[in-house]
């Protein structure tokens, strides 16, 4: 892996666990920046590689469905990641 590459992840993971927090369920927003930005490079790996092996991994243009899925499985990432660190939703 390029250093291009992983720069472009963790800004891409950045953006996109920011993005994952946001739509995650309510509760969730204790999860240290750290981790969401983790669980961003986390959806935007494991999103690229569901939607590679599912669906066409070329298109032209702006591949919207490949932005939506790696937002959907940050927004998974963080979920558990907040449930998991013990920063869930505290009654």
């Amino acid at each position: 892996m390029l250093v291009s590459d992983l720069l472009w992840a963790l800004l891409g993971g950045a953006v996109v666990g920011i993005l994952g927090k946001w739509l995650a369920p309510e509760g969730r927003d204790e999860v240290p920046l750290w981790l969401t930005v983790l669980c961003g490079v986390g959806g935007v790996l494991v999103g690229n590689a569901i939607y590679i092996n599912v669906w066409t991994p070329t298109t032209p243009g702006f591949d919207w469905w490949r932005h939506i899925w790696q937002i959907g499985i940050a927004a998974v990432l963080v979920t558990g990641a907040a449930a998991v660190s013990g920063r869930g939703r505290r009654r």
